[in-house]
């Protein structure tokens, strides 16, 4: 699977590559060079990026489903009070 981003953020990231490279490493970098970088971080670490935030999401689905079971259910069989 591939990950496409539009193109509003890809130019966002673009500028934010060459904002970092300016001010962390005094280098002033093209768009064609911020490109190939951004292309390579997509590439490389973004499935597993992804990947653990399917993770992440699914455990959060799981709790939140199982603490929709204990407020949804209501018990079957309760003690009447009793009458002295």
């Amino acid at each position: 699977m591939q990950i496409e981003l539009n193109k509003d953020n890809l130019k966002m990231l673009k500028r934010k590559i060459q904002t970092y490279f300016l001010k962390e490493h005094e280098d002033s970098i093209g768009d064609l060079k911020a490109e190939m970088i951004m292309e390579f971080f997509i590439r490389e670490l973004g499935p597993q990026i992804y990947n653990q935030a399917l993770k992440d999401a699914q455990a959060f689905m799981q709790d939140k489903l199982i603490d929709l079971d204990v407020t949804l259910s209501v018990p079957e069989y309760y003690d009447k009070p009793s009458r002295t």
